[in-house]
């Protein structure tokens, strides 16, 4: 049986200045071999893309000061900034009605409609505070892209496989890309206990070792 690791890699703080598969590939190939799989925190990627904001800069109308209210208080659109992040990205009539049949889902006990209704950045918004310094005084939108992020990375580093991962420390995990063939539940699996370092620790790539190894063996078994 193969185990598989996962290792952090440490880097500096990645900007908007940065192109993240220049970074990866600055800090983290010289410990990646044709069998790992190279996975990234899905906000640092969106910093590099330069999808951030301040709060200042946006303009908050009554609306979303109002549903702001009914979100609970662990989610990025529980503030009033990151509801109108939202609604910025993603229309703000479409979070409107997608709160509405959320509430009405959720009398009859189905969780999670709002986020499936109201667009991707909805769930990936990272309100303020919500990612690393200095980036924790703004609002981070989701990643653009985050597959072709993925293939990128597979082809420069000569990986098996790459992704683009959205993970926190309350046991949620969503693989937002992956390059071809691998499967993203499978890994989201992998990456539950969250090994990214986001903040003081720097560490946001985790190389998944032996993924291409373990897999073969588990085929052969």
């Amino acid at each position: 049986m193969v185990e598989l690791e996962l290792r952090p890699v440490r880097t500096r703080i990645l900007t908007d200045k940065d192109n993240i598969v220049d970074m990866i590939e600055k800090y983290a190939k010289q410990d990646v071999g044709p069998d790992d799989v190279v996975s990234v925190a899905e906000s640092v990627v969106a910093i590099t893309q330069g999808r951030i904001t301040r709060p200042e800069d946006l303009k908050v109308c009554f609306l979303a000061r109002i549903l702001c209210r009914f979100i609970p208080q662990e989610g990025s659109l529980s503030s009033v900034y990151g509801m109108q992040s939202a609604m910025d990205a993603e229309g703000k009539w479409r979070v409107l009605f997608a709160l509405i049949i959320g509430m009405f889902a959720k009398v009859i006990g189905k969780s999670g409609v709002f986020y499936k209704l109201a667009g991707t950045q909805a769930a990936l918004v990272d309100d303020v505070t919500g990612t690393m310094p200095p980036f924790d005084k703004c609002l981070v939108y989701g990643p653009h892209d985050p597959k072709a992020v993925a293939e990128e990375i597979k082809k420069r580093l000569g990986c098996y496989g790459a992704a683009v991962a959205d993970v926190n420390d309350l046991k949620r995990a969503a693989v937002l890309g992956v390059s071809e063939g691998l499967d993203p539940k499978q890994l989201a699996r992998i990456l539950i206990d969250n090994p990214f370092g986001n903040a003081s620790q720097r560490t946001p790539i985790v190389i998944i070792k032996n993924y291409a190894k373990a897999e073969r063996v588990a085929k052969e078994a």
